[in-house]
């Protein structure tokens, strides 16, 4: 087996075991964590039919480790994150914000590979277009499942929220969802098109 999935896997389960050991909320802690437990079953079953390329591997256990992290402690409440505001003088506990960001980061480079390797798409501008339109609706469709969990679940998804008292909250999640985005296709989308052509280079 691949020394790196097994690397994988162990900070993945490493992380997952401290996150839902005594959460500050068990019901928040399921609803935060699920994106990332339900991103292993489907990775298992992708992996030989469309192995991803090691940069998605990374940028998905990235994400499932930030999901983690929010769930133990919630959004609102990651002490780093007091400390930090208690630095700069905020309010607010910004950790929220990180995850929106990365909600745009990740997802755009796994929309970019998929679109790419699929030959729905071709490496270009609008390539890069359309990915960021797919980020930015997957940040939306985010915002409208948790304002669904909130209706349905009443106080108990106040702390899934996170909005903290912010009345611009869900626009500048999706704010930092589009800078996410645009900010891993400056950055890795030439590493990423090197890492494709290895892949499929392999699996011919």
């Amino acid at each position: 087996m691949n020394n790196k999935i097994v690397g994988w896997g162990i900070i993945y389960v490493a992380v997952l075991l401290w996150s839902v050991y005594l959460p500050k909320d068990m019901f928040t802690w399921v609803l935060e964590a699920l994106p990332a437990l339900l991103a292993i079953p489907i990775l298992i079953f992708t992996r030989k039919r469309f192995p991803l390329t090691p940069l998605a591997y990374g940028l998905i256990l990235l994400h499932c480790c930030i999901l983690f992290v929010g769930a133990h402690y919630t959004y609102a409440e990651v002490p780093l994150f007091d400390s930090i505001g208690e630095w700069l003088g905020h309010e607010r506990n910004n950790y929220d914000k990180v995850g929106h960001f990365i909600q745009g980061f990740v997802p755009v480079m796994l929309a970019r590979e998929v679109l790419l390797r699929n030959h729905v798409l071709k490496v270009g501008a609008w390539c890069q277009f359309l990915v960021v339109c797919f980020a930015l609706a997957f940040s939306a469709f985010y915002e409208l499942i948790e304002w669904w969990v909130a209706a349905a679940t009443g106080e108990g998804a106040e702390a899934f929220l996170g909005t903290q008292g912010y009345v611009w909250d869900t626009q500048s999640d999706m704010m930092l969802a589009l800078i996410g985005a645009i900010t891993a296709l400056i950055f890795l989308s030439s590493i990423q098109n090197k890492q494709i052509a290895q892949v499929e280079a392999n699996t011919k």
